[in-house]
């Protein structure tokens, strides 16, 4: 969008009310999953009061947008994105201030500062609550019944799924016997009727959450601070969701993501794809009502791989889990078909809302995606570490090349952070993908390896680039092959070699590049990002507090998500730091210049 004016440009859209209602003024903003923080009033995890602690912070370093992964309730992993519920809150979120009979309680067994959450806190939250509401007579509480009332469309069968899940030991719903499984309405109502305590404490805690959710939320107002949350676009499997609206999902289907230069096999998330004709039959009511609930607590919503809306991965269930991706093919296959299949439910979304769409577009996108998104006004994401000319200059863009309409960042949540993207991934390729790739051509990776890559600094999984491999006939001399038969090759070396050096060029360093990233490094990249023409930039809090090297040591282990694994470090990171400290941490008054500098005050 070179030479046009964002906001005559945007004001013309279909988010031009939305974006009014945001201003057109350049951001900043800080991404904070509620889980990394806490206070010394915590009880072992952030909670809903303590987003008032985040957002005084993000005041205080002229920051206008706290950004949060999704809320939703967490099943067995503890990951957002595979939630089991598309509305329901998590209520280890929930402050016990509100609570003074037992807001003076510690958890002795879990430490106040911990490096991960420790998620058996969940379950001695809980017990604390229900004796709370066992105690708390409701039978004038005319707000609780309004809430059940506004929020008929899921909430009744969300807290019949939790109480039947806790009664079948934790099973996943499709193995309960069959009348609950199949949602016979007499077994239900029995079993509803038999259990009325149970199911009426679910209710009672997602009412606890929405209260102090929008508590929080009417705070950030108060201090002219955005709230952006996450939508994800797809639902655990074993949730709510499917389980009650089992014709809106393809359930013989399990999304993931196709092979790419970072997943050599590609992705299985294992949640099922939707049925979009069904969705659509109904009057999409089920993504209307989604958006009405979380407009409760956000002025900005973010859209989880937006591309999913356009097309979808989409493997057979029964396919091997070792397989991961590989065996997926695109929902719907014709290509012909996606661009008015994503438009279509695009359009649901924007008109059916108040808050502002951002969409996450990250990965291999199709045109009639970038099409879709500028055409609607829906700002993408600029991740710096991508943000390239990736076919005639190689090398990363300047901040006056990002894209006017997106969310300029120097990392995600499924990445490293920039420290470590620095030290151990700019300049490597992934080894599983140069070794699938080697096993097709008939290439002895063990062979070339030695000669194109330098073991003492390939690490996690990257192999580094020899310095001495600087053109492309050298990289083709040691493969052995001519240019006509690996494309592909050429064009990861030419995209990955020398980046730190390319990088360092561009941000003007001093004196010969380093292997690891100083935090006067750090700060330089950050200004470069925020300088950008993105309309806005949202920073991690790690990269944030990494100006100041907070995170002590290698910076390799602090990260939130490790893609493609299943760990407790994953969706657990805390900060080294608790919120009371952070709020007077000299690393502010640095922040807070970096900011006012890149002009992005609101």
């Amino acid at each position: 969008m070179p030479g046009i004016n964002l906001k005559d440009y945007l004001t013309n859209t279909i988010s031009g009310v939305n974006w009014e209602r945001v201003g057109f003024g350049k951001r900043a903003g800080v991404l904070i999953p509620l889980f990394t923080v806490y206070s010394k009033n915590s009880y072992g995890i952030g909670d809903l009061d303590d987003l008032k602690l985040v957002i005084d912070w993000a005041k205080s370093t002229a920051n206008s947008i706290v950004q949060l992964l999704p809320m939703n309730e967490v099943g067995a992993l503890f990951c957002p994105y595979d939630a089991v519920s598309s509305f329901a809150l998590e209520p280890s979120y929930i402050s016990l201030k509100d609570f003074p009979e037992i807001a003076g309680k510690k958890f002795d067994a879990f430490p106040v500062e911990p490096a991960h959450v420790d998620y058996r806190l969940k379950e001695k939250k809980l017990k604390l609550l229900l004796d709370v509401y066992l105690k708390t007579d409701l039978s004038e509480a005319l707000d609780f019944e309004e809430f059940q009332r506004s929020n008929a469309y899921w909430l009744p069968d969300f807290a019949l799924f939790k109480v039947l899940k806790e009664c079948h030991q934790g099973k996943p719903w499709y193995e309960w016997e069959g009348v609950f499984k199949n949602r016979q309405p007499e077994a239900l109502r029995q079993f509803q009727q038999d259990n009325i305590e149970a199911v009426t404490f679910q209710m009672w805690l997602q009412w606890v959450l929405f209260k102090q959710f929008k508590e929080a939320s009417v705070y950030a107002a108060a201090k002219n601070v955005f709230i952006k949350g996450d939508l994800p676009v797809l639902v655990s499997r074993d949730s709510a969701d499917v389980w009650s609206h089992p014709g809106f999902f393809k359930l013989d289907f399990a999304a993931g993501a196709p092979p790419d230069m970072y997943a050599a096999q590609g992705q299985r998330w294992g949640m099922p794809t939707y049925n979009w004709g069904a969705i659509a039959s109904d009057g999409y009511r089920y993504i209307k009502e989604k958006l009405k609930y979380a407009q409760e607590f956000y002025n900005i919503l973010r859209i989880d791989h937006v591309v999913g809306l356009f097309r979808i991965w989409s493997i057979p269930y029964n396919d091997l889990e070792e397989n991961q991706g590989i065996n997926g093919v695109f929902d719907p296959f014709n290509e012909q078909l996606w661009d008015e299949h994503g438009r279509k439910i695009l359009d649901v979304l924007v008109r059916n809302t108040g808050m502002l769409l951002c969409a996450e577009d990250l990965g291999v996108i199709p045109q009639c995606c970038i099409d879709t998104l500028r055409d609607f006004g829906i700002c993408g994401n600029d991740v710096q570490r991508w943000v390239k000319d990736w076919n005639n200059r190689h090398d990363f863009l300047l901040p006056g090349e990002y894209r006017k309409l997106a969310v300029a960042m120097l990392a995600t949540h499924d990445t490293t952070n920039w420290k470590a993207w620095w030290q151990y991934e700019a300049g490597t390729v992934d080894q599983g993908l140069f070794i699938r790739k080697c096993n097709e051509r008939k290439i002895d990776f063990a062979g070339v390896s030695v000669k194109l890559f330098d073991a003492g600094l390939s690490f996690h999984g990257r192999l580094r680039w020899r310095k001495e491999i600087d053109c492309v006939d050298k990289f083709l001399w040691e493969l052995g092959k001519r240019r006509e038969e690996v494309a592909d090759f050429i064009d990861l070396y030419e995209n990955t070699f020398a980046e730190k050096e390319k990088l360092w060029k561009i941000l003007d360093c001093p004196g010969p590049m380093t292997e690891e990233a100083s935090d006067e490094l750090l700060a330089r990249v950050m200004s470069f990002v925020l300088s950008s023409q993105a309309v806005f930039c949202i920073n991690s809090i790690g990269d944030y507090l990494g100006l100041m090297d907070i995170f002590k040591g290698d910076p390799y282990p602090y990260r939130i998500n490790v893609p493609g694994t299943i760990s407790p470090k994953n969706w657990s990171l805390r900060l080294p730091l608790s919120l009371e400290e952070l709020l007077v941490h000299p690393v502010n008054q640095q922040i807070r210049k970096m900011v006012i500098d890149s002009e992005r005050v609101s």
